[in-house]
């Protein structure tokens, strides 16, 4: 999964590829962050990643972050986070007209 705009957020990397646990490939995490269980599974629906993709947007995991400085900025200076999420936002929207 990818987003086509620029989105700064901890678990988007800069490219916009969404890392989640439930799109990662099926089996062990070979750095053991992940259970196998939280991993890809032919049981998923589109319905089931996106609402944890939403959840993931709503609260980030910054302990693994795919985007390392959008996580030290949520973690340490919130205020200029959401400023630059608003701002893609804002960027994102003027793309679309």
């Amino acid at each position: 999964m990818k987003f086509m705009t620029e989105i700064w957020h901890p678990n988007i990397e800069k490219n916009g590829d969404v890392c989640i646990s439930i799109l990662h490939e099926p089996g062990d995490d070979k750095w053991g962050y992940e259970k196998a269980s939280e991993r890809w599974l032919p049981v998923h629906t589109v319905e089931t990643i996106l609402i944890s993709v939403i959840s993931m947007l709503a609260d980030p995991n910054d302990e693994s972050p795919a985007n390392v400085d959008a996580a030290k900025e949520w973690r340490e200076n919130y205020a200029e986070f959401k400023r630059k999420v608003a701002r893609n936002v804002r960027r994102s929207q003027e793309e679309c007209m």
